[in-house]
């Protein structure tokens, strides 16, 4: 008797290595797999019922894009997120954000603000709902409407890339501002660029943009500071140590 699959399982066999190509990156970048979570084959070929070959495939794309890590015995893991390297990442993030909003400032058109428009509320939708997971998703497909009407694919290729080694960060970001109570998310920050570029006002755009990148750069700052408590007391201590040094004082008198 052959063990009964699951509907996943004979949706993911039928689809092959595209299909685990697509469930694989949708959980890294949701950080449903964790930065440094092993990836087995014959782990994955057990869970998608199918053989090695489609998962190997699907894990030599995943590796192309930057999201996991293959090592020398066949077996992988989710590439770590490089905190090292967030400062290099802003300043890639902030050049393409801004050039592709200026070419979406001169070229767009009135099909590309109406795109605009529907992502952008997409993003709000996502926010109101409290749902991060959208929210990442629904900003980056905001972001790619504006590139796409900058008409440069090469431009908006690298910058979907940047946007997608990014969705790990954003998803911790998301879920810091979250709980915060001092920062929060500006969603009329999208209307704004995309009333900037509906005017073609091309300085504007980039400034918007600009800002855009020097936020989410300055709360995700705020956020890692935040991993860090400093306001430990240590009344408790100091009052321990002077009663033992009372001790040891009366003890000299007796």
């Amino acid at each position: 008797m052959f063990e009964k699959q699951t509907p996943a399982q004979r949706q993911a066999k039928g689809r092959g290595a595209k299909f685990v190509y697509e469930q694989l990156r949708h959980e890294i970048l949701t950080l449903k797999l964790a930065p440094g979570f092993p990836l087995d084959e014959t782990t994955l070929a057990r869970r998608f019922a199918m053989s090695r070959s489609p998962i190997r495939e699907a894990l030599v794309r995943l590796s192309a894009d930057g999201l996991i890590e293959m090592l020398s015995n066949r077996s992988s893991l989710v590439a770590p997120v490089d905190m090292a390297n967030f400062p290099r990442y802003v300043e890639a993030l902030d050049f393409l954000q801004r050039i592709n909003t200026r070419l979406a400032a001169k070229f767009r058109s009135a099909e590309d603000l109406e795109r605009m428009q529907v992502r952008a509320e997409a993003f709000d939708k996502a926010c109101a709902a409290n749902d991060y997971l959208q929210m990442s998703a629904t900003n980056r497909d905001f972001h790619m409407s504006v590139a796409e009407a900058g008409k440069n694919p090469y431009l908006t290729r690298a910058y979907g890339q940047l946007l997608d080694e990014g969705r790990r960060i954003l998803h911790m970001h998301f879920d810091y501002l979250r709980s915060s109570t001092t920062d929060h998310i500006l969603t009329s920050e999208h209307f704004d660029m995309i009333e900037a570029i509906r005017r073609q006002d091309v300085s504007e755009a980039d400034r918007l943009a600009h800002d855009h990148t020097r936020q989410f750069h300055d709360r995700f700052m705020n956020f890692l500071q935040a991993q860090y408590h400093d306001d430990f007391s240590f009344e408790v201590f100091s009052a321990t140590k002077d009663a033992v040094q009372n001790d040891r004082e009366l003890s000299k008198l007796s």
